[in-house]
C-alpha cells in the first residue's frame, strides 16, 4: 500500500476521507478533508487508501512513497472536522513564531501565534518582556482547536533576551480550572533548533509547546449555604475604621448590594432591540462601573451573576479581570444559590 502527494485516503477510526497535500516529519502527511478546504495533519498508521477501504480493519499498515499519485476517486458526503480533529494526538497549548521573509529570502520579523489544538476552551494571559521591559500583553480566550496571532517579534528583538510569561486556565462547565504558568525564554540557539511543522497552521515555524496536558476538574461537591457561609463569611469592619469614612461612604457602603446581576432584561427595557453585540456592550459597561464602585467603597468580594448559556460573557469578563490590578481572585465555581451562573471575585 503507497501512499503519496494526491492520493485519496480513509481515516480508519471515522471513515472520513481526503486527499494527501503533503508529506511530513515523523511519518505524518497533510490531509485536505473533502468538502470543507481544511488541512490536517494525520499520522500514516490512522489512514489507508480509499480504494482498498472495506468494512473490517485492514491489517496490512500504510507507509509513505513519495512520487505516486492518485486522483481518481469519488466525493465522499460531507463530514464533520471537529470529530476528525478529535482523534489526531493533540500538542496542547503551544507557541508557534512564523517567520515573515524580506526580498532576500531572510525572516526579519516572526508573527507570534497562540495555537490550541485540544478539545478545550482556554483562559490565556501572555506578557513577553524585551531587556526586562513589557513590549506585548494580551489576556483572552484561546478557542478549542483554534490559533490567535498575539503579536511580532522583530528578528534583532532575539538579541533582546525575550521572556513569555504564559498563563493559562481551561474553561469547562464547571467553570475555570487551577492556574497553570509558564515561563519561556528564549535563547538564539534554542530558537532556531526548534522548527516543527505546527498543527492547524500546517506549515515550518519556531514550535514551542506551553501546556501539553490541560488538567481537568472533578465535579464538586454540592455544598450547603451555611458552610459556604462560614468558608467565606466577611470579618466585621472594626468601628474606627468606620469613623474614618465620610458620612456619604459609610451610607454608599451600608447599601451596596454584593451581586450583580447582568441578564440584559434587569439592565434595559428595550433589549428586544438590541442586538447580540450591543447587549454585550451594555453588559460590560453596567460590569465595568460595578467593580469600580466596589474598589472605591473598599468591599472584599462580590458576585457577578452572568448565567450558563454558551459562556460569551463569562468569558468576557473573565478577561476584564484579568487586567484588573485590584482583582486577587476570581471564580466561577459551584455555588448553592447561584449554580455555575456567576463568578466570585475577591478583591
Amino acid at each position: 500500500m503507497l501512499f503519496a502527494v494526491g492520493t485519496r485516503v480513509r481515516f480508519l477510526h471515522s471513515r472520513d476521507e481526503g486527499v494527501v497535500t503533503a508529506l511530513l516529519d515523523n511519518g505524518m502527511v497533510n490531509v485536505l478533508l473533502d468538502d470543507n478546504d481544511f488541512e490536517i495533519p494525520a499520522f500514516i498508521d490512522d489512514l489507508m487508501r480509499a480504494e482498498d477501504f472495506q468494512d473490517a480493519n485492514p491489517s496490512v499498515k500504510a507507509r509513505i512513497v513519495p512520487g505516486k499519485q492518485n486522483n481518481n476517486a469519488e466525493q465522499p458526503p460531507p463530514i464533520s472536522i471537529e470529530t476528525q480533529y478529535s482523534i489526531l494526538k493533540s500538542f496542547g497549548i503551544q507557541l508557534a513564531f512564523d517567520p515573515v521573509l524580506n526580498a532576500q529570502g531572510h525572516a526579519e520579523k516572526y508573527r507570534i501565534i497562540l495555537i490550541n489544538d485540544t478539545q478545550h476552551d482556554t483562559l490565556i494571559g501572555l506578557e513577553l518582556y524585551l531587556n526586562g521591559r513589557l513590549s506585548i500583553r494580551y489576556n483572552g480566550k484561546l478557542a478549542r482547536v483554534s490559533t490567535f496571532l498575539a503579536g511580532e517579534l522583530l528578528f534583532d528583538q532575539l538579541n533582546d533576551g525575550p521572556v513569555f510569561e504564559i498563563d493559562c486556565w481551561r474553561i469547562t462547565t464547571q467553570g475555570t480550572g487551577s492556574k497553570m504558568h509558564k515561563t519561556l525564554r528564549l535563547k538564539p540557539k534554542q530558537f532556531f533548533s526548534k522548527v516543527k511543522t505546527a498543527p492547524l497552521l500546517n506549515k515550518k515555524v519556531h514550535l514551542f509547546r506551553l501546556f501539553e496536558t490541560l488538567k481537568g476538574l472533578t465535579e464538586p461537591k454540592e455544598e450547603g449555604l451555611d458552610s459556604y457561609t462560614r468558608r467565606n463569611v466577611r470579618p466585621v469592619a472594626h468601628w474606627t475604621d468606620i469613623r474614618e469614612r465620610m458620612p456619604h461612604e459609610v451610607l454608599e457602603l451600608a447599601e451596596f448590594i454584593p451581586e450583580l446581576d447582568l441578564h440584559i432584561q434587569n439592565l434595559t427595557a428595550n433589549h428586544q432591540k438590541l442586538s447580540k453585540a450591543e447587549i454585550l456592550r451594555l453588559q460590560l459597561s453596567h460590569f465595568e462601573s460595578y467593580i469600580e464602585k466596589a474598589v472605591r467603597l473598599g468591599v472584599e468580594r462580590v458576585f457577578i451573576i452572568h448565567g450558563v448559556g454558551k459562556g460569551r460573557l463569562r468569558d468576557a469578563i473573565a478577561s476584564r479581570l484579568l487586567q484588573m490590578p485590584e482583582v486577587s481572585t476570581f471564580r466561577n465555581e459551584y455555588h448553592p444559590r447561584y449554580g455555575y451562573g456567576a463568578t466570585e471575585v475577591v478583591f
